[in-house]
């Protein structure tokens, strides 16, 4: 009786850990008063409890649909669905990998990567299509695709056409995690990721976006005053027609085999490209074009992969971002070969932490390259600019501060049109080679700089290099009547003083008459009425005052 029990607990055991998924073995040591007859009973009772538990463990694989190592004969898999009938509900992650793409880059993946970009957008758009709240969270006319993600699976994938968006638009979307690189025969005027409405791979050039500024400005009636300057970004958003909203490329590593860009971001809202490294363009690294707010940072450009020092940098080409649009933030950028490190044709944009060593200056190369004459209203602080400067055509409302130029790197403010408003340079660092070379410099070969206002450039601290500043202090000490100061040593603009302050101080006990009597050529002239032993302390401005 004690060993029937002990079958039965035995039986009720397995089937427990069959359950579960666990195994248990339990050894039971019987007594030696058992017989023959008791053995064979009780191994008959054991097969039949064997075979039920067998039969009970099939019906809950198959109820589970649990994989095991020995699969059972009457357990058949289930055939893999091709990617275009995963249901969108399933999941919003679309892995390019089960669209057939290479993630070891030996084979063309571009028609597997443009498929999964469709399926994206297009089963997104499906199920927001029949969700009216989806409506509300994006600029009207763009649908909301709630978040999918296209995964790269850290693969390296080789493209030989961009990869674009679908025109019909949408927002809310994230492509991450791995490399796309451009094949051999990729067209020379094509972004790897083009986020665009427009078919067109090609990229526009400086003086079509100066025509459609100029369409926009004719359009909302403006005229070549100061209010143009004024409502110019207002006129541009009201109409622009956005096609995509909140779309966010990151962690992604990007090579454009010198037959092209990087990524072509244009006419679209609140972008965002984060953690990227693009190499090997030969056009843009990043282009902005239109739109608002695409935010670029924590990434890192260059046409040729170098630390510095490059025996071919003279020869370096490209942009490495080009933003031609208005409100776009660069924040920790590094940007380490390339023939401009950043093109700006818009306004009201900000960059920070950004870090050029492009090209140097010797070689002809540009850090920033500000072309918005008459609008700039750009923001540059907290950068390093190495072995290269900062060029800005007809500057207006320009603020550069807390920037360290290194290596002879210089501003250069150039005139266009003659005009410059509004400009700060201020609590910057310079470090040169003793060249005397100026920290900051004006080309006027086009035209002279006719208007000049509230342009200040101050408190920046020198080290082998000329300081040029808008702000001139000196002192003089003689006997006589007429003292004289020449500040051109350190004032920027050319015979432009706009305020002179001026203190005479003698220890003779005479008060004589004395007055300012000349300003022309950057010198200060101060005269008494009768010689006397004096010393005169002079502060002069460049920077507009307010004349009552």
């Amino acid at each position: 009786m004690r060993v029937t029990n002990a079958k039965k607990a035995l039986g009720l055991s397995m089937l427990i850990g069959f359950i579960s998924s666990s195994l248990i073995i339990i050894h039971v040591v019987l007594g030696s008063t058992t017989t023959d007859d008791d053995h064979h009973e009780n191994s008959i009772k054991y097969n039949q409890e064997m075979n039920q538990m067998k039969s009970i463990k099939t019906t809950f694989l198959r109820r589970n649909l649990v994989s095991i190592p020995a699969p059972l004969p009457s357990i058949s898999p289930s055939p893999s669905l091709p990617p275009q009938q995963i249901s969108p509900a399933d999941s919003r992650v679309y892995k390019v990998t089960a669209y057939g793409a290479d993630p070891t880059g030996k084979t063309d993946s571009t028609k597997a990567l443009q498929q999964a970009f469709l399926d994206a957008f297009n089963a997104a758009a499906t199920t927001a299509s029949g969700n009216d709240r989806l409506d509300e969270f994006l600029m009207q006319g763009i649908t909301d695709l709630g978040g999918p993600q296209i995964n790269l699976e850290g693969g390296s994938y080789m493209i030989s056409s961009p990869l674009h968006f679908p025109p019909t638009g949408g927002g809310n979307l994230v492509i991450h995690g791995g490399s796309i690189r451009a094949s051999e025969s990729f067209p020379k005027d094509g972004y790897l990721i083009q986020l665009s409405a427009s078919s067109s791979s090609s990229r526009p050039s400086s003086s079509d976006v100066d025509s459609e500024n100029k369409d926009i400005k004719q359009k909302n009636g403006t005229s070549t005053s100061s209010k143009k300057a004024d409502n110019g970004i207002e006129q541009e958003l009201a109409s622009s027609a956005y096609a995509y909203e909140y779309i966010t490329i990151k962690d992604v590593m990007l090579d454009a085999n010198y037959t092209g860009g990087g990524i072509s971001v244009i006419n679209s809202l609140r972008t965002t490209i984060d953690n990227c490294y693009i190499s090997h363009f030969t056009t843009d690294g990043i282009l902005v074009q239109g739109g608002h707010e695409t935010y670029i940072h924590n990434s890192f450009l260059g046409q040729h992969i170098t630390a510095g020092g490059d025996p071919g940098e003279k020869n370096f080409g490209g942009t490495g971002i080009n933003i031609m649009g208005n409100d776009n933030a660069v924040t920790d950028v590094v940007i380490f070969s390339a023939e401009v490190g950043i093109r700006i044709s818009g306004q009201a944009n900000i960059l920070t932490g950004v870090h050029c060593y492009n090209k140097a200056t010797g070689w002809g190369g540009t850090g920033i390259f500000l072309t918005s004459a008459g609008s700039t209203q750009t923001r540059i602080v907290n950068s390093y600019l190495d072995f290269t400067g900062i060029v800005a055509e007809d500057p207006s409302q320009l603020h550069i501060s807390n920037t360290f130029f290194l290596g002879d790197g210089y501003i250069l403010l150039k005139s266009s049109r003659g005009e410059i408003h509004g400009v700060n340079i201020v609590d910057n660092m310079f470090s040169g080679s003793g060249k005397g070379i100026d920290i900051v410099q004006l080309d006027q070969s086009k035209s002279p700089f006719t208007r000049v206002d509230q342009i200040v450039v101050d408190r920046n601290n020198v080290r082998g290099m000329n300081l040029r500043s808008t702000v001139g202090k000196g002192s003089i000490q003689g006997n006589g009547s007429s003292w004289s100061l020449d500040f051109n040593g350190v004032l920027l603009f050319p015979n432009l003083i706009k305020h002179v302050q001026y203190t005479l101080s003698t220890s003779t006990g005479l008060f004589p008459n004395h007055a300012l009597t000349n300003v022309t050529g950057n010198r200060v002239v101060v005269e008494s009425d009768k010689p006397i032993a004096a010393k005169i302390f002079v502060t002069v401005e460049q920077s507009s005052t307010i004349d009552s």
